[in-house]
């Protein structure tokens, strides 16, 4: 298929089901965090995906080092501290807009690891962004959640490394780092929820019905699905023409924050979300635009 060629009706509808998916997911974590505890949480959802990724668990393994390295960053590490922030947090939206400075961090960290330029929009992006982040964070209303935006932040950080040493192992099959992901960070983090939260065994044993539709969620559907649907097209067309799309995610869980979780929406929650999202997003597209020229580069050579 030509890289340039329009979107298939097929592809609108995946990058559509990935975008609602997420969105759904970031409402599903804080619901299930207020009923379970939030390391428990993780480990029960990587646990869940485990079922269905054992298959794919099989040698050849890459270097052993940076493996581990990408395990422990994406998996307990990164959803250790994003499970924590969102069962400390009072809001969903602050959560989920800082959750994509994931992209920026990871901008910056290629520029670090690999050597990659970064553009001067991409950093003007990553200064707007984190202006953004602060700004809503020290919302009158919103400053009981500093604490929790903090930890998405770290966790940012963490995935964008991750992200970077697995584009550093190009051979590295997604759904095998996945599988090798979820055997360790499952047992890691059921083990610290046993070990550093309180009352365990009663929130799960009185966990309703919807708190373990949200796991099961963010498992199977989320885990599993979603990530299949991002491997399809990333196989079929360049992450930089797909993945900006994925910047509409927080529309869906800030619409779901408001709507029906109690968000309140402050002028300055909300110029401090709009200009974290445009930061996030120059940066996007700034790196977009310069993998196709690199691309077109490369053809021409």
């Amino acid at each position: 298929m030509p890289a340039n060629s329009p979107l298939s009706g097929l592809e609108r509808l995946a990058i559509l089901a990935i975008i609602l998916t997420w969105g759904l997911n970031n409402a599903a974590a804080k619901v299930a965090t207020e009923h379970l505890p939030p390391m428990m949480v993780g480990g029960l959802r990587f646990g869940l995906a485990l079922i269905f990724l054992v298959p794919f668990i099989r040698p050849p393994f890459p270097e052993p080092k940076k493996l581990l390295w990408i395990i422990l960053l994406s998996g307990p590490i990164h959803f250790g501290l994003v499970y924590v922030a969102f069962g400390m947090g009072q809001s969903l939206s602050p959560l989920v807009v800082a959750s994509q400075l994931w992209i920026p961090f990871t901008a910056v960290a290629a520029w670090r690891m690999l050597g990659e330029t970064m553009r001067l929009p991409a950093v003007i992006g990553l200064v707007i962004a984190f202006v953004g982040v602060t700004w809503m964070s020290l919302d009158p209303h919103g400053a009981g959640d500093l604490p929790a935006v903090t930890l998405v932040v770290l966790a940012c950080a963490c995935w964008a490394v991750a992200t970077v040493l697995v584009r550093m192992n190009p051979g590295v099959k997604p759904l095998k780092v996945q599988g090798l992901t979820a055997i360790v960070a499952a047992p890691t983090l059921i083990a610290m929820s046993f070990a550093f939260e309180s009352r365990v065994v009663e929130r799960v044993m009185s966990a309703p019905p919807l708190a373990w539709a949200c796991v099961a969620f963010a498992g199977i559907v989320s885990t599993i699905g979603a990530s299949a649907l991002l491997f399809w097209l990333v196989q079929r067309r360049e992450a930089g023409r797909v993945t900006p799309y994925f910047l509409l995610t927080p529309l869906v869980s800030c619409t779901i924050g408001i709507l029906f979780m109690g968000d309140r929406l402050t002028p300055q929650l909300l110029i401090g979300g709009a200009a974290t999202m445009a930061g996030v997003a120059l940066v996007a597209l700034t790196e977009k635009r310069a993998a196709r020229a690199e691309a077109m580069t490369a053809e021409t050579v």
